[in-house]
């Protein structure tokens, strides 16, 4: 009964529109005052303790805050030119180039919507220039962009991580290889396709202006190996080198690249002799002996926005931990579990349910949602088949891909739709033999664990020979 009246409560919510924090946070509070003997004061804690008692998510907030610098920083452009320097010139260079570059960016960004819009505004309408159809070049960035929450740091496992507990640590190692290999596999499809279609390839650049991008590019590709390296070498957790990330992705866009903020490059008129010397631009005075600040509108558009992103996504959270302590307190996940037990369920069917689960749910749902929603549910079913929590983590994020592509609710449709200025029809059109690709990759991750696990399994071995 009570199962019934949570989950009746919360699909009916999101039938009639309501917002899926909202819907999460009503379902739960009603279901606790008709069934359980909690107090309203016990679930305004619990609402706290949501986001407070987790320390993995403190991590969040410094990724988004990375990812809106970064993708205003203009990184992405110099990420893209490197990219098209180093594959441009095979047949199909730059599409495959357009994939390297969100693989990249992927790297220092966590999110695949942003991926998508920092890659996408500069390379599609890039490759539709040099000869490449339209619906070609949407359906390879929409495609690619997914990338974002898969290769590491990613907002997605860190999501993850903090509905199941498991390491975030582990979760971004397991992901690592996956993200390589599905960027290998679009980059090999493209390359087959190009050469049934002759598509166009770029000169050849030379090894000095291939160096020359790299360095060009070495601002955000050094914050990839400092987030991950630091957190794979065991010297930070996921939440300090977040919080690297954020602090490096400022210093990189406003004072290394100068991008954005006061000391963005145009030039500065001064105005005055000694003392009273200033340097002005832009309506900005900054005196001449003191360092130029970096108080600009430009600078505290990027934070606000960081700021509202987090906060959106904090609130799901937290409203979905409460629905997952509701799941928890009435033993919804283990009976669900031991039935599944009873019944002779094999691993390998369990993971076709799952699969088949959160595809459907894909249509309809958030990622961050779906996963704060079915993780309490499917993960002590998947502990006690005796599936890896990180194997299944990486199945569930390999399907938020998936679902970043699926109507009506797949963001990168609608990013790339804003994009390229055409229809949610023509987008899902572009887009469709891609994610046919990505259906073959989630069968890979499903039933080939190791792609998953062999990076984390070999550095605890590392570790464990230390």
């Amino acid at each position: 009964m009570t199962t019934a009246v949570l989950f009746l409560l919360l699909f009916g919510c999101m039938l009639l529109g309501m917002p899926i924090a909202i819907a999460l946070g009503f379902s739960s509070i009603v279901t606790i005052l008709l069934f359980s003997s909690d107090s309203l004061a016990s679930v305004a804690l619990k609402l706290f303790e949501a986001v407070s008692a987790h320390y993995t998510l403190l991590a969040i907030p410094f990724f988004i805050l990375s990812s809106q610098f970064l993708s205003t920083g203009g990184v992405a452009k110099r990420l893209i030119r490197f990219a098209v320097d180093v594959v441009g010139h095979i047949k199909g260079g730059l599409a495959m180039a357009s994939v390297l570059a969100c693989m990249l960016f992927a790297a220092v960004s966590g999110s695949s919507p942003a991926t998508v819009a920092a890659i996408g505004t500069i390379v599609i309408a890039g490759m539709v220039r040099s000869g490449y159809p339209k619906a070609f070049a949407a359906g390879v960035i929409a495609n690619a962009g997914t990338l974002g929450i898969l290769i590491p740091p990613s907002i997605v496992m860190l999501v993850y991580a903090a509905a199941t507990e498991v390491s975030a640590a582990r979760m971004f190692m397991a992901g690592f290889i996956p993200g390589i290999m599905m960027g290998g596999l679009l980059m090999l499809a493209i390359y087959v396709v190009a050469r049934i279609k002759q598509l166009p390839s770029q000169p050849w650049p030379g090894l000095r202006e291939v160096m020359s991008a790299g360095f060009s590019a070495s601002g955000g590709i050094l914050l990839i190996v400092i987030v991950l390296g630091s957190i794979y070498g065991g010297i930070a957790s996921p939440t300090e080198a977040a919080a690297v990330s954020a602090v490096y992705a400022f210093l990189v866009s406003v004072i290394g690249y100068r991008d954005m903020g006061p000391l963005k490059a145009t030039p500065w008129r001064k105005t005055g002799e000694g003392a009273a010397a200033m340097l002005v631009r832009n309506g900005w005075q900054v005196p001449l002996a003191i360092m130029r600040s970096v108080g600009d509108d430009e600078v505290r558009k990027t934070v606000l926005d960081g700021a509202k992103v987090s906060i959106m996504l904090l609130f799901i959270i937290a409203n979905a931990m409460l629905f997952a302590h509701v799941l928890t307190t009435e033993r919804i996940p283990h009976q669900i579990a031991e039935t599944i037990v009873a019944y002779g369920m094999e691993p390998w069917m369990f993971l076709i349910v799952v699969n088949l689960l959160l595809l459907a749910a894909g249509n309809f749902m958030e990622p961050s949602a779906i996963l704060l929603i079915m993780a309490p549910i499917l993960f002590p079913i998947a502990t006690q088949l005796g599936i890896d929590p990180i194997h299944l983590g990486i199945i569930m994020v390999v399907n938020m891909e998936i679902g970043m592509l699926t109507p009506p609710v797949g963001l990168n449709l609608f990013v790339t739709s804003g994009i390229t200025g055409e229809s949610m029809g023509w987008v899902i059109r572009a887009v469709l033999p891609w994610m046919l690709l990505l259906l073959v990759f989630l069968l890979l991750i499903t039933y080939v664990p190791q792609i998953s696990l062999f990076l984390p399994e070999y550095l605890d071995k590392l570790q464990g020979y230390r």
